[in-house]
């Protein structure tokens, strides 16, 4: 189960799950605690500790992870900056291994695509030892959900899946197709053939402006003006209207 806070940072936890630990340990994070800290004021208290697994990341990028002794092997940890892996039922440790390697090694990429990858790169070293099932990313950063209303700029899950991981990067791009943002560069002028071509088009579909149908296709937060339109419209308005 995963939590997050841009302010604060991030929680996990597995095994024997203790779904407190995500907003206590949030709590703990926004007054000021380590990462390493909450781990062991979470851990501390709880009876079933033995059983738990546990990861958090604070608002530093420092990590720490809790695999409780009593958790079925495989299960272990490994942290570095800005993460932390853990995993339990695993074929062997090569899956948390194969998880913290990718993340270090892809700095470069979004993070919700990076966390992509390291859930395929954790899968394809062995993965859970019982199959798949289930899967999920969470990203958040201050207003950068829907209509800047939201912190929630990624938050995906697939419960109930024989391939779960093909199924959230299918969503993922969904997701993208109707929140992701192309650059303002890269939009087209509207120049008046291409207006006319949109006013055509439109009309086709039985609309009077290109918001309304926007709107009506989940593409709202592509349109901005009249002058520039996001090719990821004008794609979608070609399709829609062939």
């Amino acid at each position: 189960m995963p939590w997050a806070d841009p302010s604060a940072g991030a929680i996990a936890t597995q095994a024997f799950a203790n779904p407190r630990y995500g907003p206590d340990g949030l709590a703990f994070l926004r007054d000021g605690l380590a990462a390493a800290e909450v781990v062991r004021t979470l851990t501390d208290d709880d009876a079933e500790r033995a059983h738990r697994q546990l990861g958090v990341v604070d608002g530093r990028g420092l990590a720490a992870s809790y695999t409780g002794e009593e958790c079925d092997e495989w299960a272990g940890h490994r942290t570095g900056p800005g993460y932390a892996a853990q995993g339990n039922i695993l074929v062997s440790g090569d899956t948390v291994e194969a998880l913290a390697e990718t993340f270090e090694t892809s700095s470069s990429k979004p993070l919700a695509g990076r966390l992509l990858d390291c859930l395929d790169a954790a899968q394809a070293a062995g993965g859970d030892r019982r199959g798949q099932q289930s899967a999920a990313v969470l990203v958040v950063g201050p207003g950068q959900g829907y209509a800047g209303l939201s912190d929630n700029a990624v938050d995906l899950r697939v419960d109930d899946h024989h391939r779960p991981l093909e199924e959230l990067r299918r969503l993922y791009g969904i997701q993208q197709e109707l929140f992701g943002q192309t650059p303002r560069s890269k939009w087209i002028t509207v120049d008046d053939g291409l207006r006319k071509e949109i006013d055509d088009r439109l009309a086709v579909l039985g609309y009077e402006s290109l918001d309304h149908w926007a709107g009506v296709e989940n593409l709202e937060m592509r349109v901005d003006g009249t002058d520039a339109v996001d090719p990821v419209v004008l794609e979608r308005l070609r399709e829609r209207s062939a």
